[in-house]
């Protein structure tokens, strides 16, 4: 799953999985998952892993170095003028306008130009006919129609039929820079990505919305097992951030809240779902389980155990300058911290989510492994 800036936790659970994984088996160096799915700055993180799987555990390496040296300027651009932030109703007239003329409040064009220099799309057939992998996915949500669609790239000995249920449907076809653009175009603050589909043109937003079985696609590709990576949170409510007079919400409550509900509350109940499934197939008879149209999938889930709002709270200063002129002038600068950790692309931020993913890692490294590697520590 994605979440802006928030997916740099998944670099740390992989980074501490990495380790785990050498320190077992020190002359084992392949890369450990077949189908990878993503969804949002989750489909980053997936693109960036697909197009480097030949390099074995190397690849984990090198998405953590990306990540160590991503800036927000490297993602997004907004300039509002200082004296705006004086004025709540300036600050919403700029930011009307230039959503009204852009489609969106940041300028995403470095985003683009990031991903056209990290992101090594022609590793990805690489990794096919080495053997590395066998498909990645990316998901997207159309605006001009509303269908959550999955697009799927996967080696000539693995290609399966596209499928097609209410509301959401699947493609084949090699995954792009403007695929990746389409997933993480988090609806308001990045503009929407044209792609074709069905043979014409639709604009995409981001995978997470209308997005109602995150499982899905890796079911769909043949996956056994599921290792999810969310970056969802314990007790979000209580720190969405920003409260206006009397205890009301603020519009950085409302704002995180929003987005909370885009990128997480889906996540859970579809592994719960599938987790209580695949238990109920266990208990019944083989020859009743083998007739049923449904299958056991094994899944692992890890979240951040710590508030990601809190987090983002206590590096909301780092944010660019025009960033934080917009939040202050809305009045969402106060308790800012569940919208500002979609934003923070910044070095302290990046690094404390890091070290979060580490940390939840390690205090599960013996199931870890166990799922992963099918060997226990």
């Amino acid at each position: 799953m994605g979440g802006g800036a928030r997916t740099a936790y998944q670099v740390g659970v992989l980074k501490a999985l990495t380790a785990m994984l050498r320190l077992q088996s020190p002359f084992e160096e392949d890369f450990p998952f077949q189908v990878l799915v993503g969804t949002s700055a989750g489909a980053i993180n997936a693109a960036f892993l697909a197009g480097q799987a030949a390099q074995g555990l190397a690849a984990f390496d090198q998405l953590s170095a990306f990540w160590s040296r991503l800036r927000s300027q490297d993602v997004y651009r907004l300039q509002v003028a200082p004296w705006l932030r004086f004025s709540r109703l300036a600050v919403a007239l700029n930011l009307w306008t230039r959503a009204r003329t852009d489609g969106a409040i940041l300028d995403t064009m470095p985003l683009v130009d990031t991903l056209h220099r990290a992101v090594n799309l022609g590793g990805i057939e690489d990794a096919f006919e080495q053997g590395a992998l066998d498909s990645v996915a990316i998901t997207g949500s159309s605006y001009t129609t509303g269908v959550h669609w999955t697009f799927c790239h996967a080696g000539e000995d693995r290609w399966r039929e596209p499928w097609s249920r209410p509301g959401r449907r699947s493609e084949f076809q090699p995954i792009t820079i403007e695929h990746l653009m389409a997933s993480s175009a988090i609806p308001f603050l990045f503009p929407a990505t044209a792609l074709w589909v069905d043979g014409r043109r639709e604009y995409f937003g981001d995978g997470s919305m209308r997005q109602v079985s995150p499982l899905s696609p890796a079911m769909h590709l043949g996956a056994h097992k599921v290792l999810v990576v969310g970056v969802g949170q314990p007790q979000r409510a209580g720190f969405a951030g920003g409260e206006a007079t009397n205890g009301a919400p603020g519009i950085g409550a409302i704002a995180g809240h929003a987005m909370a509900s885009v990128f997480h509350d889906t996540l859970q109940a579809d592994v719960e779902q599938a987790q209580r499934v695949t238990r109920t197939l266990q208990q019944l008879p083989r020859e009743v389980a083998a007739v049923l149209p449904y299958r056991s999938v094994e899944v692992m889930s890890i979240q951040p155990t710590q508030s990601v709002d809190a987090l983002a709270q206590a590096h909301a200063h780092e944010l660019p300058a025009g960033v934080r002129r917009a939040l202050g002038g809305l009045g969402a600068a106060r308790g800012a911290g569940a919208l500002a950790s979609y934003l923070l692309f910044e070095q302290g931020f990046v690094r404390a989510l890091m070290a979060l993913g580490e940390q939840d890692a390690y205090a599960r490294k013996d199931e870890l492994l166990a799922f992963v590697s099918g060997r226990a520590a």
